[in-house]
């Protein structure tokens, strides 16, 4: 019923204008999904490759799709990537691209769960791991700078997180407020501020103020609201370390590893922060080791660069315990069967997977699902910008769907 009857791909826009690679899959029982790859900025050094989407596109079209049509089920995940990473034949998706890997791939579940008649969340959760128990509470992205922005601040993202709210639409709308709530502190300091390319604000002031500017935000709309907000940070402190140098460089400011370690520390005292994502370089299993140990039990310490989504790197991570959560980007490592293994690993370490969008995103909302479907404590979308709020507002009604 859900064998694989037709593969299509095409070229379409992400959110910075750039093109990427969309899947169509289409089963013998009429089942269909449509999902289209995003793409990072701030990308790690081990991340699955992506090829230019023409070149990707062509070579799915001549080694997957033959594998794939009249071969395999689309309900059956597992088989549908085994095919995947047969047809590509590498390690890193070198040869099909993990960004058309990663479209068909979730095209496929879509379908897959199209054909049965379930929503994509109860799809995933049954492929994989059973049904749903939580919801996850989105991250907003409200002051962005590094490679998300210039002429802002060293770190990439300040990220709202309203952990008391009761429901997923009071957070979302909570991150939505603090947001506003950012543009209208920084306008009463008078200071101009464009978006940067995920939507979040980018003022030209540096670390030290973002840090005021949010907490005061976040304190307004708390106050308003009456459940707890919190922050967080994507520091993307790989963006920031000069290995030759062996130091971190923030604006003026230069940290040595050690210092940079105490820097964070006392960041997550001070603001009580609730995730700190990426707060050393990717290359520092050593140093995140010594970092979650000192604040693992009042923060989320999350690899992203230092894991990408990657068993075998999340494997050494938890050896040194070097961080106690691995954020999950399907399209690092190439297909939605690989994204679950890591969060599979990471809970049998007793560690939290955090799901994650990418700075150039489509209206694609499969992540939403994901992090549903894995139990995911936090989800990360962004807050404004329509391929933002395709998730948030996904995330709403799979919670109404589910009840």
């Amino acid at each position: 019923m859900t064998l694989v009857e037709a593969v299509s791909l095409r070229r379409v826009l992400d959110s910075r204008g750039n093109p990427t690679v969309e899947a169509d899959v289409l089963t013998e029982a009429g089942g269909f999904g449509r999902a289209a790859a995003p793409s990072g900025a701030s990308t790690g050094e081990f991340e699955a490759v992506e090829r230019p989407p023409s070149e990707a596109i062509a070579a799915a079209r001549e080694h997957a799709v033959p594998r794939l049509v009249g071969a395999v089920h689309a309900g059956n995940q597992r088989e549908v990537d085994a095919a995947l990473h047969a047809a590509d034949g590498t390690d890193d998706f070198s040869e099909l691209g993990a960004n058309a890997a990663v479209a068909i791939s979730m095209a496929a579940a879509k379908a897959g769960a199209d054909t049965v008649g379930l929503p994509l969340f109860q799809h995933l959760g049954g492929s994989f791991r059973g049904a749903q128990t939580t919801f996850p509470t989105p991250l907003g992205n409200v002051v962005g700078g590094g490679e998300h922005a210039a002429e802002a601040t060293a770190i990439q993202e300040f990220l709202a997180a309203p952990v008391g709210a009761p429901s997923v639409a009071e957070a979302v709308f909570a991150n939505a407020e603090v947001h506003a709530a950012v543009a209208d502190v920084l306008d009463e300091r008078g200071i101009a501020a464009a978006k940067g390319d995920e939507g979040a604000w980018a003022p030209p002031i540096d670390d030290a103020e973002a840090f005021e500017v949010v907490d005061e935000a976040v304190d307004r709309v708390a106050e308003a609201r009456g459940f707890e907000i919190r922050f967080g940070l994507d520091v993307a402190a790989s963006e920031m370390y000069d290995a030759d140098a062996e130091v971190y460089r923030a604006g003026d400011t230069e940290r040595t590893p050690a210092e940079q370690r105490d820097w964070i520390a006392g960041l997550v005292d001070e603001y009580d922060l609730a995730y700190v994502e990426d707060p050393l370089d990717e290359t520092d299993f050593d140093g995140f080791a010594e970092l979650t140990d000192r604040v693992g039990d009042r923060t989320l310490v999350c690899g992203d660069d230092l894991f990408v989504t990657n068993v075998e790197r999340l494997d050494r991570g938890i050896e040194t315990g070097a961080g106690n959560s691995i954020l999950i980007k399907p399209n690092q490592i190439g297909t939605l069967t690989d994204a679950f293994d890591a969060v599979e690993r990471a809970h049998r370490a007793g560690m939290d997977a955090v799901v994650s969008h990418r700075s150039g995103e489509t209206e694609d909302t499969t992540i939403a699902h994901l992090a549903v479907a894995t139990d995911a404590p936090f989800v990360k979308t962004g807050t404004v910008g329509g391929e933002r709020t395709a998730k948030l507002n996904e995330l709403v009604r799979i919670a109404e769907d589910a009840v």
